[in-house]
């Protein structure tokens, strides 16, 4: 460290052009560490109130009631870690190459798993990284104080994001950029030195619905507002216990997560394929038939999925998702006799009453000697995907 800069790190009080150096650097360090964009802003983000307590008041969070709660900390990010007055706001682009969208969506036999859950954790890999680029800021000027968050905390990220400039509020929920769509993870780093903000980007959505239009369930309700309790993603991740009836036909094959929304947009078509390793996709999880996924043991899912962050949905959930797709699939005797062995060697309510419903399903099929329905929308989304991301299909 130069003279000038061990001046810098020991001083209490910075000018405008030290702050602003600072800002340069914090961005700088941000992206050496693997971030694709680093944005800073202030902490007020009180104009959300209204939405939020919308948000909780309708119940879209449904079984998520960490949501309903700490409602103020969320409206006030310096109530999360004291003396707060910047965020650093950074994402990572998680696309994995060779994603093989409509390859998935198209084979009602293949599990599709949303694809950010396909390699390992990223509350793990931006958490480490967010730690060192805070110890980075901290060697350059040593009174920070600063705390990293990755989904950890009542923080609403999306909005930081899109204060910090990183991109806008899509009609879907996610947050947006014109360079890279809209796969990529949000990490934020609290910092107690006033470093100068970054702009408001332009919200670029225009007359564009193709997020709502598409969505399975209707889960978005209306533009910028997300019903999680019709959410595939919700119901298979965040939802324990039995899945609605109204629902299971919708989900498909999709045993984790759903990317229809994003898969439709025509930012995605600009997305970057991520370089970070930790993302590129797991061999057992990608691609693989619901029948291979359904046969593993307890033991075997908590191997598999070691790192994973399909890991925390625990094994019935697991199965449970994996049985729906099974009964959604066009009719085969090695899937219906899976699921009859399956309803024979458990005592598990939840999981006999979906195996009992993905039975019956099969069994319809195979009374009407049909293919699995396969709605328009649901042919339309896989010819959008072709067209629109043909790198990707």
């Amino acid at each position: 460290m130069s003279s000038s800069e061990s001046n810098f790190a020991n001083s209490k009080v910075l000018t405008d052009s030290e702050l602003a150096s600072l800002a340069n650097h914090i961005k700088a360090w941000g992206m050496a560490l693997g971030f694709q964009q680093v944005g800073i802003c202030d902490i007020d983000v009180r104009h959300h109130d209204s939405a939020l307590r919308h948000y909780i008041e309708m119940a879209y969070q449904g079984q998520m009631d960490y949501l309903a709660r700490n409602t103020d900390k969320r409206l006030a990010p310096d109530s999360l870690h004291e003396n707060t007055c910047r965020i650093v706001s950074v994402r990572m682009n998680y696309l994995p190459p060779d994603a093989g969208f409509a390859k998935s969506l198209a084979n009602d036999k293949i599990a599709y798993v949303s694809r950010y859950a396909l390699g390992r954790d990223y509350h793990k890999v931006m958490r480490q990284r967010l730690k060192k680029l805070g110890e980075k800021i901290k060697d350059f000027c040593e009174h920070l104080d600063y705390r990293p968050f990755v989904d950890s905390a009542p923080v609403l990220e999306h909005a930081v994001a899109e204060k910090a400039g990183i991109g806008w509020t899509g009609k879907h929920t996610l947050t947006l950029n014109e360079e890279a769509g809209s796969w990529f993870f949000l990490g934020e780093l609290f910092i107690n030195i006033p470093v100068p903000i970054d702009e408001k980007v332009k919200e670029q959505c225009g007359s564009c619905n193709a997020c709502i239009s598409i969505c399975p369930t209707q889960a978005i309700v209306a533009p910028y507002k997300l019903d999680a309790r019709k959410c595939i993603s919700y119901l298979t991740i965040e939802h324990k216990g039995e899945i609605p009836l109204e629902f299971r036909q919708a989900i498909g094959n999709r045993i984790y997560g759903c990317d229809d929304c994003q898969l439709v947009c025509p930012w995605n078509r600009y997305a970057d394929i991520t370089e970070e390793k930790d993302f590129f996709a797991r061999e057992k999880l990608n691609q693989q038939d619901l029948l291979s996924l359904f046969a593993w043991t307890e033991e075997e899912f908590l191997t598999n999925t070691q790192g994973s962050p399909i890991r925390r949905i625990g094994f019935q959930s697991w199965q449970r998702n994996l049985s729906i797709g099974m009964g959604n699939a066009s009719f085969d005797s090695t899937i219906l006799n899976a699921l009859e062995k399956a309803l024979i060697d458990t005592n598990d309510p939840v999981l006999r009453s979906h195996f009992e419903w993905a039975i019956q399903a099969q069994l319809d099929k195979k009374d009407a000697q049909e293919k699995s329905i396969s709605s328009r929308q649901h042919q339309r989304l896989i010819r959008v995907i072709k067209k629109g991301l043909p790198r990707d299909a």
